[in-house]
């Protein structure tokens, strides 16, 4: 039966940012669609770290422009688990279990947030959500006006987590920070090539 809910929900969508793209593909068919110029801050808690395997598109130029400009931990907790054939980090996004999570965080332009979203199967696999991540390290030497922490030491990022996870992996052990390479004892990355 049609009901009101459900004709409302084909139009609100998911609080997650990733259903645009769809409509951007769109748009590029039928000619550019003009960049806005606004650069966006992205938090990142696994293989796109410095010295992780995925690291270098963050900075490389090959998928748009990105600038490191600190470290930082989310306000919130999260499990963060590493499942899958591939040994993947997923961020679940379960908030108030599990712990809160060490990262990095970027400035990026509009393509590299593209490709960030297909890299991270983004709305498939994983969503893009708007999160509060405490900053404690501020890189600033070029620091935007208009991207510094707010009064509290805070900033908001997207950070990419899912919904979408396998019952059990809510028994795998929980981590604070991915690092395969380091003394965690955590499963080793088996890398996978960017579409």
């Amino acid at each position: 039966m049609f009901s009101l809910r459900s004709a409302l929900g084909i139009i609100i969508r998911p609080p997650n940012h990733c259903w645009q793209k769809k409509i951007d593909s769109t748009i590029r068919r039928f000619g550019k669609a003009p960049s806005s110029g606004k650069m966006n801050t992205v938090f990142v808690y696994g293989t796109l770290k410095k010295g992780q395997p995925n690291h270098h598109y963050m900075i490389d130029g090959s998928k748009g422009s990105g600038m490191y400009y600190g470290k930082g931990r989310t306000q919130q907790k999260y499990p963060l688990v590493i499942a899958g054939k591939n040994n993947i980090p997923f961020l679940l996004n379960l908030p108030t279990i599990g712990h809160k999570i060490l990262g990095e965080i970027y400035l990026v332009d509009d393509q590299l947030l593209e490709f960030l979203d297909e890299f991270e199967n983004c709305p498939d696999v994983y969503q893009r959500n708007s999160v509060r991540v405490q900053v404690l390290e501020w890189d600033n030497k070029d620091s935007k006006p208009d991207v510094k922490p707010d009064e509290d030491g805070t900033l908001m990022c997207f950070l990419y987590n899912t919904k979408f996870y396998e019952e059990d992996w809510l028994n795998l052990p929980y981590y604070d920070d991915y690092d395969p390479f380091g003394n965690h004892e955590q499963p080793k990355y088996i890398l996978r090539e960017a579409r």
